[in-house]
């Protein structure tokens, strides 16, 4: 079913030119007695060029504000008791609704001027006080497209914003999902080969972690993907990662070589979806640049579930390389940053006292106010 707006605005199109040229048309031929016959054609004509005019006024509105005008200050001058430059009020609404005030403001002084010569030609009774209202009803017009033209421009804004934060989101999800499990691959292949032929189990075993590993960042890859595809669903792949799955992500570091170490303190109560996934995506991003960058044997994720925050600490032992992620270059910490700032909590990177280095955030349950 067809929305009702597209179709009240071709309904527009086709009843504002027809009848604001039918009006002024009539209004010049009620003039007749008093006008000689190649006056009244001329103003037939000029209700007619006005109205016409006003079918083009969304895509060329300067060019339809300058005819209107030019229009209607003939039919003024013909046909005084008019008072009012209709066309002109139509083109100013659309001039002001398409272009910046810079342009629309010309416009309005114009239209102000046609007005404004009631008080030359007018015969009314009171033509201070119908010009005054003339002018009036222009300026008004004029303000009220300014102001939809400025909630347009808001809205786009907005959706620009909303279309740029989920391109960011996916991004992240994007280098967390792919960095981390290349990262574990590379390290499990190198395990496999070390062992190949002296513990042909152990590395069968790497091997199949390496499937494994492959397996699980095809699925998330196809979840993000089907979630950007236009016109599709994505593939039901279970619920996103929390912080119950840091087993799961520690395991195939573990059969890498790397002695990961998962600590929890606290109740581990139910956090918000956001919180969880954003914990989860910090622990994995802190423990790809160890095995990306610090070269270490041992790391320690602790999580610490508190009343108004969850904590999570991750520590290696081994050293970061100038430049790397770990060490505040690249995108990794940058990310891992945005991550705590969206949900209004902090996160602290940087080397250790004894050796190591230690990638430690909190997250607030609830959004700060």
């Amino acid at each position: 079913m067809r929305s009702a707006h597209p179709l009240l605005q071709r309904l527009a199109d086709i009843a504002i030119p027809w009848g604001v040229g039918l009006f002024l048309v009539l209004i010049v031929l009620d003039e007749s007695e008093r006008l000689s016959t190649s006056l009244v054609i001329l103003g037939v004509v000029l209700g007619i060029v006005q109205g016409a005019a006003l079918h083009w006024r969304r895509r060329r509105p300067e060019p339809v504000m300058a005819v209107t005008l030019a229009g209607g200050l003939g039919t003024l001058l013909l046909a005084p008791e008019t008072v009012l430059p209709i066309a002109g009020y139509f083109a100013m609404w659309s001039l002001a609704v398409a272009r910046p005030r810079r342009v629309s403001l010309p416009g309005l002084l114009a239209l102000e001027a046609v007005a404004a010569s009631n008080l030359l030609i007018a015969t009314v009774d009171d033509p201070l006080g119908d010009t005054g209202f003339a002018m009036a009803v222009g300026v008004g017009v004029w303000a009220l497209g300014e102001a939809a033209r400025n909630r347009r421009a808001a809205i786009d804004e907005a959706a620009r914003r909303a279309v740029g934060e989920e391109q960011a989101r996916i991004a992240r999800e994007l280098h967390d999902v792919i960095a981390h499990s290349v990262s574990t691959i590379v390290v499990q292949a190198a395990a496999a080969d070390d062992v190949f032929d002296s513990r042909p189990d152990q590395a069968r075993a790497a091997l199949r972690s390496i499937e494994r590993t492959g397996r699980d960042a095809l699925d998330e890859l196809r979840r993000l993907l089907g979630a950007v595809r236009p016109g599709t669903r994505a593939e039901p792949s279970g619920p996103q990662p929390g912080l119950d799955r840091l087993d799961e992500l520690a395991e195939p570091l573990r059969a890498g070589g790397l002695r990961v170490v998962v600590r929890r303190e606290g109740p581990a109560t139910p956090l918000p979806a956001g919180v969880d996934l954003s914990a989860y995506r910090i622990v994995q991003e802190a423990l790809t640049n160890t095995v990306r960058h610090a070269r270490a044997t041992r790391a320690e994720v602790t999580v610490r579930y508190g009343a108004d925050a969850v904590e999570v600490d991750v520590r290696d032992d081994g050293r970061a390389s100038p430049g790397s992620a770990a060490n505040g270059g690249g995108h990794g910490l940058a990310g891992m940053r945005e991550r705590a700032s969206l949900l209004g909590g902090t996160l602290e990177a940087g080397p250790l006292p004894g050796g190591g280095y230690r990638v430690h955030a909190r997250l607030p349950l609830e959004a700060s106010p």
